[in-house]
Formats: C-alpha cells, structure tokens, sequence
C-alpha cells in the first residue's frame, strides 16, 4: 500500500524562519513547497533541500498578488491534489515605532496587505486543496506583539511599544486565526498562530552581518514552536503559543 506524501506549503520560505522550518519538515519526510516572490531565491531554497536529501519544489507566491495565488492554488491542484499543511509564515514590518499619532497610513497599509490580508487570501484559494487532505492543519506566524494581552499589561515589556501597524496586523492574524479554526472545525482542520519570538534574520531590514543582540535567537529556534505545531500529532486548534507555552491574545 502506497502512503501518499505529507504535502506542505510555505509562504515566504526561501529564507529565515521560513526556510529553517522547510528544511526540518522536509528532514521529517513532508514534501516541502517552497512559496517565494523572488524566483531565484525560492528555487535555490527547494534545490539545497533536494540536495539535504529532502522533497521540495518551489512555487512563485507574492501574498499580495491575487493572480500569483490564484495561479499557485492551479498549480498545487494539477500537480499535487492536496496541501496537508498550510504555514503562512510570509511577514513584514514597515513601522519604525512611530507613535501612532503619526505613524503613516500608507504604512499601516503595507503591514496588512503582507500579515492579514495576504494571509487571509492565501488561505481562502487554498482551503479546497486542504480540504481534500486528511486532517490538515493552518499555522499562522503572529507575534507576541500582536498580543493585546500583553500591550495592555504595565507589567509587559511590550506595554510601551509603539508599532501600530504591525501590531495591529498580528492581532488581526490571531483573529484570522479564531475565524477560520471555529469555521473549519467541523472539516478537521486545525487553525492555530504561533509567535516565532525574536530571531536573527533580516525581518525590519536588519542585516545578517549586524551584531546579534543579547536575547534574539537563531533561526532554527524561531522555528522550532512552528515546527512542533506542524508535526504533533492530534494538535489542538484556536490556539495561540510560543516555545514555553500559551500566549494571551
């Protein structure tokens, strides 16, 4: 009897958190899909996995263009039948902690169209192929800065962040999250965020030959309560965690 693969998709997985948990579910026996804007970085990220020993191909994925989503939706269906795991994991910051009195709408605009609204419509063209998997699963990248819990909290360190673009883009991904879980349960599907935490990548524009900061982790950990979601078996769903445990919304 043949096992048909463990079919998972990526969103902005050539690099950073995204391509470390690539590679670790493709080291686990999932055929990776490598989902990136950039062709030429997508491809090299699926060829080192297939190199590692892995199964992986990429697939041209801008979350903010309808057309390429669409057009990956196709492809996935023609050429797969099915997507087992869906990691949003495509994500931007374009704040610069300006207070919100000031903080450009325009830029408030470019965190949402990346976190919430790329997110949302990835998920929509995807969920006929999740659905025709066998208890498949959603795992959205948020953060503990999309926490309202937490910024509402004086006893936080993230009480006296100023970024509200991008915090407010994380909550709605949480809400997404609450949205889709409560909708999809009746079709077995598991909808759940994840805060990957601080990681040495060059999310916000920071360089890779920068000084790591006492507290940002590597990527490999930034990966790793994404990869745990991905891989436990009989995962709950709703939920919203970090590597030591639950979060508050």
């Amino acid at each position: 009897m043949t096992t048909k693969p463990t079919i998972t998709l990526i969103t902005g997985a050539n690099k950073g958190i995204g391509f470390e948990t690539a590679k670790a579910l493709a080291n686990a026996g999932h055929h990776v899909l490598i989902g990136a804007r950039n062709a030429d970085a997508g491809k090299a990220a699926a060829a080192g996995i297939v190199e590692a020993g892995g199964q992986a191909d990429f697939i041209q994925l801008d979350v903010t263009n309808q057309q390429q989503i669409d057009d990956a939706a196709s492809y996935i269906r023609e050429h797969y039948g099915y997507v087992n795991v869906l990691i949003n994991n495509a994500g931007m910051t374009a704040d610069s902690h300006q207070p919100a009195s000031t903080m450009p709408i325009d830029v408030m605009r470019q965190d949402f169209d990346v976190n919430f609204f790329g997110l949302v419509a990835v998920t929509q063209a995807m969920l006929p192929l999740l659905k025709a998997a066998d208890g498949a699963r959603i795992i959205n990248l948020s953060s503990n800065m999309g926490s309202m819990g937490l910024a509402n909290d004086p006893q936080s360190r993230f009480y006296a962040v100023n970024s509200l673009g991008y915090q407010a883009s994380k909550a709605a991904v949480n809400f997404a999250t609450i949205s889709f879980s409560k909708e999809l349960a009746a079709d077995g599907i598991t909808v759940n965020s994840v805060n990957p935490g601080w990681t040495a990548t060059t999310f916000g524009g920071r360089r890779l030959d920068q000084p790591v900061p006492d507290g940002m982790q590597s990527p490999a950990a930034g990966a790793a309560q994404v990869i745990k979601v991905a891989l436990i078996d009989d995962p709950a769903t709703g939920t919203f965690t970090e590597t030591v445990g639950p979060l508050p919304w």
